[in-house]
């Protein structure tokens, strides 16, 4: 992923609370000789205070045909991308050529984490990763506990392998043109409050606060 300096993470902290809030992703898994990659869309968890970097739980269904590409190089690729928006040619022209000389683009926010996998098929540890990951996702309760051995979910922990995912490197990406000139940038802002289409919202918020930083 090209990462322009004006668009790299202003620190680690920006990078992990955006990911707190987008926890769904696509895996990327080498294939085996003569197979494509793997890439699967996944929910999963953050845990930014394990490692250097943190670590990703989650976990998939025992046939998913992934799993013998994962455990022949468990060096996999988490991406998650979002806040998102086309940004028209006119709304981003200079202000010396006519605005029909804009360049369009795309406005994003774009995190990459390289892990090494560790497969988790230990009933215990099952458990407690899927507890984890409920907790992540419903920290309000509702749901009984996974335990082995025990109603409702006890006798499902055999159909899923889990995974445990260590971070060893990290990229980040928001791309929201804050190193164009001011008249560019408001006329940016205005066009994204006036349109209100989806992420529109969130995009200006991200260009009004790196704008601010």
């Amino acid at each position: 992923m090209l990462i322009r300096p004006w668009d790299a993470a202003h620190s680690d902290a920006e990078w992990q609370q955006w990911l707190a809030a987008h926890d769904f992703g696509q895996l990327g898994v080498n294939g085996l000789p003569g197979e494509p990659p793997h890439v699967q869309p996944l929910h999963f968890a953050y845990e930014a205070e394990h490692g250097t970097h943190g670590r990703v739980l989650t976990h998939l269904a025992r046939p998913n045909p992934l799993w013998h590409a994962l455990e022949a190089d468990p060096e996999v690729l988490l991406s998650v991308v979002d806040d998102y928006v086309y940004v028209p040619g006119p709304w981003q022209a200079p202000p010396d050529i006519p605005s029909e000389h804009g360049v369009p683009t795309s406005f994003y926010a774009a995190v990459q984490l390289r892990c090494t996998a560790r497969v988790v098929d230990d009933p215990e540890e099952k458990a407690d990763i899927l507890n984890r990951q409920v907790g992540h996702f419903q920290p309000e309760g509702g749901s009984a506990r996974a335990a082995v051995g025990e109603a409702p979910y006890g006798r499902m922990l055999s159909g899923i392998r889990a995974l445990c995912l260590d971070v060893s490197d990290v990229q980040a990406k928001f791309k929201y043109a804050t190193h164009k000139p001011d008249e560019v940038q408001d006329r940016i802002a205005a066009g994204l409050a006036e349109r209100q289409g989806p992420g529109d919202a969130a995009a200006r918020a991200h260009q009004a606060r790196r704008r601010e930083a």
